[in-house]
């Protein structure tokens, strides 16, 4: 297996020329059960490999980033994991950024295993960026933030996420809350750079929270990776409404959007083509 190359410059750079030359689109990479059944795949580490191959090829010239989803790997064992180690692999060899969506997070040695696993040169499973979770505290980050720096890989820190359990936590002591230290945690990461590498992860669906939580998303110096478009209901015009001023920072993700319309290459790579369209309109 060829490894996944040495960055050449910081996460921040490579995702600003990837944006300037490709859009904001960033497509996941889901194959779940039922995905690989309606592509007449089985669901294997074979169909795995089929079905993650493809996207890549197909997507490689529209979209600025890939996101394979890692639990839907793991749950095929250690053959899963190396086919996720082939789609790294095969997306560096493409010339398309590759964000694990991992949401890694724990304290101490356990966060620099972790570290070395997903951003340390030499890793088979080593990406672009990784998506972490803060909840440990953001200083239980350090090791991630710190290996991340010294490889010129990125990370995307959970801050405000869609789904209705999040709040519970995330919306803790507003308007200050915990979403909103967050985000500061992550800015002052960026301090002094003009292409931050360390990105937030902000729901294409909390624009209310957003303004009730103080969050300003045109302040904050780094990417904003934005899930939720297509499938799960946000347009591209709900995201402009959302990031107001701070919209050129956002990678807006889609997955089913895009996936359900596979399996043909030609028809994945449309779907994606129009997606990518439909965002650089709201510029």
């Amino acid at each position: 297996m060829t490894p996944v190359p040495v960055p050449s410059a910081p996460f921040g750079h490579r995702l600003h020329r990837a944006v300037a030359d490709k859009g904001q689109l960033c497509v996941g990479i889901d194959p779940h059960p039922r995905l690989l059944a309606d592509w007449g795949l089985e669901d294997t580490p074979a169909g795995l490999e089929t079905f993650s191959q493809r996207v890549v090829e197909s997507v490689a010239g529209c979209a600025a980033i890939v996101k394979p989803q890692v639990a839907l790997y793991e749950r095929h064992g250690s053959a899963g994991l190396a086919v996720l180690e082939e789609t790294l692999t095969a997306a560096a060899e493409a010339g398309v950024l590759t964000l694990a969506d991992a949401k890694r997070g724990d304290i101490g040695s356990t966060m620099a295993a972790y570290a070395d696993a997903w951003l340390r040169d030499g890793s088979s499973l080593a990406a672009d960026a990784v998506t972490l979770s803060p909840f440990l505290g953001f200083g239980s980050l350090r090791p991630a933030l710190d290996t991340a720096r010294e490889s010129g890989r990125g990370v995307f820190v959970l801050a405000l996420t869609s789904n209705p359990e999040g709040a519970s936590v995330q919306h803790r002591g507003e308007p200050y809350s915990v979403a909103h230290r967050i985000v500061k945690d992550a800015a002052a990461e960026n301090e002094g750079l003009d292409r931050g590498s360390v990105g937030v992860v902000i729901g294409a669906a909390t624009g209310e929270a957003l303004r009730r939580l103080s969050i300003n998303p045109d302040r904050f110096n780094g990417p904003i990776l934005a899930p939720g478009l297509g499938a799960q209901g946000a347009t591209p015009a709900d995201l402009a409404a959302t990031f107001g001023a701070g919209y050129g920072r956002v990678l807006a993700s889609a997955s089913r959007s895009v996936l359900a319309a596979g399996p043909g290459g030609q028809q994945l790579r449309e779907a994606a083509e129009r997606l990518r369209d439909e965002l650089r309109a709201q510029r």
